[in-house]
């Protein structure tokens, strides 16, 4: 929503307004005992739930991107955000500080994730970058994989033999699945608009979320023939 984050107790119904936020917010994550948003401006803005008054209360707000923030994601202590700014930044959950900004991208940055010791971007720039620490802990990328079309969003999930697969959506409403580390193609959900949002769901099940409005829920199939089934 513009301006605003609203945060509700889904066990009273009762919700709250967080304000703060100049423009649209394009993205919510929780790490530590902290709230952050990604907003039109540029800015990070981060919230603190104090049971003592039962609301949310400013903490922080992290500034250097210069554009809107498109994509955050918590690992390993830490907070990366991707932005419209074709950058990533790396923060510190410790202090709030930046301690690197990664601009190997060319394009908005459109999501992150984590997996073992490696960070996972993607990109309006049509492909997938793998990165991981070197000496003195910086994140350099190790691999670049290319894509026909921009990519929108990325999930990792393991399939009905707890094997790794990278679910990777793409600006032509197909959500591209890869075997790691080899990136191997293992199929293709087909949808009628972009797939917008991946989440992990328990037992094996994923949702995407497409541009028609529509959820589907997703289970891996232990038929040898196909790779998942709706």
């Amino acid at each position: 929503m513009p301006n605003l984050v609203k945060a509700w107790n889904i066990e009273t119904n009762a919700d709250q307004s967080l304000s703060g936020p100049v423009g649209q917010v394009y993205s919510l994550v929780v790490g530590t005992d902290l709230l952050f948003a990604g907003t039109q401006d540029g800015s990070i803005l981060a919230w603190r739930y104090s049971a003592a008054t039962n609301c949310f209360e400013p903490a922080a707000s992290l500034t250097g991107h210069t554009l809107g923030v498109v994509t955050l994601y918590v690992g390993a202590n830490r907070l990366y955000s991707g932005s419209m700014d074709k950058s990533i930044k790396v923060w510190s959950l410790d202090n709030l500080q930046c301690i690197q900004t990664l601009t190997d991208h060319t394009s908005v940055v459109m999501s992150l994730i984590c997996w073992d010791q490696f960070l996972l971007s993607c990109s309006l720039d049509n492909t997938v970058k793998i990165w991981a620490a070197v000496e003195g802990g910086n994140l350099e990328v190790t691999y670049t994989h290319k894509e026909e079309h921009g990519v929108l969003a990325l999930c990792g999930v393991h399939d009905a033999e707890a094997k790794p697969v990278l679910l990777c959506s793409c600006n032509d409403s197909a959500l591209r699945l890869y075997d790691l580390p080899s990136f191997t193609e293992r199929g293709k959900i087909f949808a009628k608009q972009e797939i917008r949002s991946i989440q992990i769901g328990p037992g094996g099940i994923f949702f995407t979320g497409d541009g028609t409005g529509q959820v589907k829920v997703w289970k891996w199939s232990t038929a040898p023939t196909t790779a998942a089934m709706s």
